[in-house]
């Protein structure tokens, strides 16, 4: 296909109904009004003139190229958009998507045909606003997304509070704090700015009063119901996301209408990401939307449901570079058949289903307040620490059985589930489980792993406090995987009460009595598939290259203070100053986060999330720091934030989100 010529259209306003503007960049290909041509949307809070820059430089071009107009619009109160953002995922976000949607549609350039893009926020309301069929959203991709607000994203996760919550509050103060570019909205950028630092939400306050599955998290949940989506899918993430589940489920919620895609990747776009391999965003992309937006018949329907790469025996490291592994393909995905296990009277996981009716066989597990501190991060942006490292730390605080060492490979694919009968003293605990595969050296790779808060065991929307003594049957499904465990490796099941930092601790530590000649693991087997090769990027460095000013930097400590009898956990994060060299702006953001326990009190629990966004030119700068903190009592969580903003070296505003004390809800 002949490359066409385009135009990068630096700014361009979209009005709204309400009278509101919101900013666009747009890659225009040549000749569009005499020729019209489909056109993608993405909509996202994080800034198309720095946050996105890099990415949306490296792709949109490309379909520009190919003949696909590429709208890249800042949500309002972001970036040069109008007005002040109000949450996340809100109706009026929603229908400010669809609004976009027909204006695109309805312009000269345009054939009237628009798919909708993105990762993360943008793969998130892409599936959202397929689920309001707006007339012109002819078909979607989303990757590193979810179906289940409630359930698997960075707020909870069966009910257990993920410290990503904080993270994620901090991070949206920071972002959110910084003003327009005066070189695109001239001399009203400091009063957009000012009001944008009063009037920004701190989102934890509302995410705090919804500590169970509500109307506010089923809002934006397609999986409440699959059918509102009527056009074609493309459904993409990676196992060293958080967001690994999403792809599975959309198939088996959309049926024919979803195709997914899984590789190795953490949370970026599969051109670019780590581990390696990547595959061709690029021409997968434009198949699809020459497809779907064009009519073109070029066989895009005909993709196998689902494209994964399997995991082949990974070890872990400090930085995964490339995954070993094996692309497959499975025509349709159909539940998997299982691999059960159980624990045999000598304590060796083996094959096989659980003694009905066997004696009941205690074991008492109270795990130190801090294991967990190998498991990484939810949302993963680098293949280094933020992913889940050797496991043999953490299984020193937890219940482990393992099989003898295999007599051949195994092959995986679904999701792991595991049932057993437990007893506890307290109303509510955490139980966290992880699979892991043990290398013939002893180095522990986990392969997936599911956490669950008791007290939710048969509900997210109604749960019920464990009643003290009483025998209780949990059934866990841990998140998705793709993995080999190789001839001559041990399966391990871990079993643990903490998961810390990633899992913030119930109000009571007492711990569980678990009956261990209940438990029963199934593992989903890959079953019938078909060996492919992927198209790597045509470009191996994709992303354009920026003036550097002061280099990124990276550290993650845990330190365990043996006076104070305190774990804290470290987090320093610096992207470096970067100037664009189109358009001379520099920016810089420093994330410093810390989390501490006490190993044997859960009410010690604290954690400080801070955020420094810098952006200068000559003669202007600008500065903000925002810092969201978390701590807890046995009936409250209690949280703060302040947001203080410099110009130059002089301070001219600061707000203080005062402590709210949040009743705890059965967590």
């Amino acid at each position: 296909m002949t490359e066409r010529g385009f135009t990068t259209i630096e700014n361009h306003w979209i009005a709204l109904k309400d009278g509101s503007q919101l900013a666009a960049r747009i890659w225009m290909p040549d000749d569009a009004v005499a020729d019209p041509v489909p056109a993608v949307l993405e909509f996202l809070p994080y800034r198309k003139r720095d946050g996105t820059s890099l990415r949306d430089e490296s792709t949109y071009p490309v379909f520009a190229a190919a003949g696909i107009a590429g709208v890249r619009v800042d949500i309002r109160g972001s970036g040069e958009s109008d007005d002040v953002i109000d949450g996340e995922y809100t109706e009026l976000e929603l229908a400010n998507a669809c609004e976009l949607i027909a204006w695109i549609a309805a312009q000269p350039w345009s054939n009237g045909s628009v798919g909708m893009m993105g990762i993360s926020w943008g793969g998130f309301n892409s599936l959202q606003v397929a689920a309001l069929r707006p007339p012109a959203l002819k078909a979607i991709i989303s990757i590193a997304s979810t179906v289940d607000r409630f359930n698997d994203d960075i707020h909870y996760k069966n009910g257990c509070h993920l410290s990503a919550q904080l993270s994620w509050a901090a991070t949206m103060l920071g972002y959110q704090s910084r003003p327009p570019d005066p070189a695109i909205v001239g001399d009203r950028w400091k009063e957009m700015w000012l009001q944008r630092l009063e009037r920004e939400p701190f989102f934890m306050e509302e995410w705090l009063k919804h500590q169970r599955k509500d109307d506010f998290w089923r809002h934006g949940s397609i999986s409440e119901d699959f059918s509102r989506v009527d056009i074609p899918a493309l459904v993409i993430a990676g196992w060293a996301d958080g967001y690994r589940n999403t792809p599975l489920m959309a198939v088996e919620g959309l049926g024919s209408k979803a195709k997914a895609l899984i590789g190795p990747w953490v949370h970026k776009y599969p051109h670019f990401a780590w581990p390696k391999p990547r595959t061709d965003f690029h021409g997968e992309a434009i198949a699809w939307w020459d497809r779907w937006l064009r009519g073109d018949k070029n066989g895009v329907d005909r993709l196998p449901q689902v494209r994964a790469y399997i995991l082949d025996a990974v070890r872990p490291a400090p930085r995964r570079v490339f995954d070993p592994g094996f692309w497959i393909t499975k025509d349709v995905w159909e539940p998997p058949k299982m691999q059960c296990l159980y624990v045999e009277q000598f304590g060796r996981l083996t094959e096989g289903m659980p003694i009905p009716q066997a004696p009941e066989h205690p074991v008492y597990l109270r795990s130190p307040l801090d294991t967990g501190t190998a498991s990484g991060e939810y949302f993963t942006l680098k293949p280094d620490a933020e992913m889940a490292l050797d496991q043999r730390g953490d299984d020193a605080g937890s219940l482990v059985f393992e099989t003898l060492p295999l007599a051949e490979d195994h092959d995986y694919l679904g999701r792991p589930e595991l049932t057993l009968s437990l007893r506890s003293t307290a109303a509510t605990a955490n139980l966290c489980v992880r699979l892991v595969d043990v290398h013939p050296d002893g180095t522990a790779t986990r392969i997936s792993f599911g956490v669950l808060n008791l007290a939710h065991r048969d509900s997210n929307a109604a749960p019920e406090p464990l009643k003290a003594g009483e025998r209780t049957t949990v059934r866990i499904v841990l998140d998705a995987c793709g993995y080999r465990v190789r001839r001559g490796h041990r399966i391990r099941l871990s079993l643990s009460t903490a998961y810390w930092p990633l899992i913030l601790p119930p109000p009571e530590n007492t711990g569980v009595s678990i009956d261990v000649a209940s438990i029963g693991l199934a593992l989903p087997k890959l079953g019938d598939h078909q060996r492919i090769e992927m198209k790597a990027p045509d470009d191996p460095d994709p992303l354009p290259k920026y003036i550097e000013h002061a280099p990124a930097a990276t550290k993650r400590q845990v330190v365990r203070d043996l006076c104070t009898n305190l774990t804290h956990y470290h987090i320093h994060e610096d992207t470096g100053l970067f100037e664009h060299p189109q358009t001379g702006l520099s920016t810089r953001q420093v994330r410093q986060e810390v989390w501490s326990i006490a190993p044997d009190d859960p009410l010690s629990m604290t954690g400080i999330s801070t955020w420094t966004c810098e952006m200068q030119r000559p003669a202007w700068s600008i500065r903000t720091v925002s810092t969201a903190r978390i701590s807890c009592t046995k009936t409250r969580w209690m949280i703060s934030a302040v947001v203080t903003a410099y110009e130059g070296e002089n301070k001219v505003f600061e707000k203080k989100f005062a402590e709210k004390r949040i009743a705890r809800d059965l967590m």
